[in-house]
């Protein structure tokens, strides 16, 4: 049985990966940080299956510790703080663990001697201000928020140490991916939560930013499958996942009010505070070497990620609410 270690296996991304290895036979280990409140939601349905343990990326000591303990066969590193906005007010500690926090790893990796394969979450955030449309492994990076700039560190990092020490190290060029178990903060779960909470009555109006920039979405659920391609493969490389598609925001929300019948234009007003110092305008991956090499292509399509998500909102919040409160 191969043993996998996933650092963020509390989110979106790291839930449905461990789904992925608990099909496929793995012994599955996850790091989770701790403090006074469980964040296992999205991962209760698995909790019994899972082998869990208390760490952090910031804590070199805990993560060799960690490794030597487990001796896991594929590391999967997921963890960072990924709020692009957020990161912009928290540079220091976005660095420090979306940075810093990969090569504590890499560095724990080569001196306990171990020998697993190594997935680094790279993001199309480091494309930024795009130097050539569509994007693919080959386009230079242009990092416009602390976020990008840390995973660009971490990114650089992991061809680093696969070049110097022969790690048998992957990045994940990962484009925008959402699901239903999406942060609610990001702006795709918000507007699916808002709608759904406009139209039931529970809620009046939305505060959004940007509506222009433009975003590959992708599904999360098939992107964890691509990071598991890539550790399956003889000698290790960088791919981009993406879709090949760009929408905006505006069309984000056209498809979710519209889907629930109701007007966004009526409910959405834009706040400044939600603007970035530098934004970035437009991403769309190019992702034929996934194809090529890893056999991986997207299947399901922008409209059906969008209704899914405001489905499942509907259905959330008309469960936790009395039924008189939204007639």
């Amino acid at each position: 049985m191969k043993k996998a270690l996933i650092t963020g296996i509390t989110g979106q991304d790291g839930s449905y990966l461990a789904e992925l290895l608990l099909e496929k036979g793995y012994e599955v280990h996850g790091i989770i940080r701790r403090s006074s409140s469980f964040n296992t939601g999205r991962i209760d349905h698995i909790l019994d299956r899972l082998k869990l343990h208390y760490g952090d990326l910031s804590d070199s000591g805990n993560l060799a510790t960690l490794l030597l303990a487990i001796s896991p066969d594929e590391i999967y590193n997921l963890a960072a703080q990924s709020h692009v906005r957020v990161s912009f007010d928290v540079p220091e500690y976005t660095a420090q663990v979306t940075g810093l926090g990969c090569v504590r790893l890499l560095e724990s990796i080569r001196n306990l001697g171990l020998n697993p394969r190594f997935y680094q979450a790279s993001s199309s955030e480091q494309y930024g201000k795009v130097q050539a449309i569509p994007q693919d492994e080959n386009t230079p990076f242009y990092p416009r928020s602390p976020y990008a700039v840390a995973k660009q560190f971490a990114h650089w990092s992991v061809i680093n140490y696969r070049e110097s020490y022969g790690l048998h190290a992957s990045c994940g060029i990962l484009f925008n991916h959402e699901s239903p178990r999406r942060g609610e903060t990001f702006v795709t779960r918000k507007i699916a939560k808002a709608a759904a909470k406009i139209k039931l009555g529970l809620q009046d109006k939305l505060l959004l930013g940007n509506l222009d920039a433009k975003r590959d979405w992708g599904h999360a659920k098939e992107y964890v499958q691509a990071m598991w391609l890539m550790l399956q493969q003889e000698n290790p490389d960088d791919y981009v996942i993406a879709t090949g598609e760009t929408h905006s925001v505006r069309e984000f929300l056209e498809v979710v009010f519209e889907h629930v019948g109701l007007n966004w234009h009526d409910y959405v007003e834009i706040d400044a505070r939600y603007y970035r110092p530098a934004e970035v305008d437009l991403l769309i991956g190019d992702y034929g070497k996934a194809k090529r090499k890893l056999g991986w292509e997207p299947k399901i399509k922008f409209g059906d990620l969008a209704r899914e998500m405001v489905e499942y909102e509907l259905n959330a919040v008309s469960t936790s609410v009395p039924q008189e409160c939204h007639q």
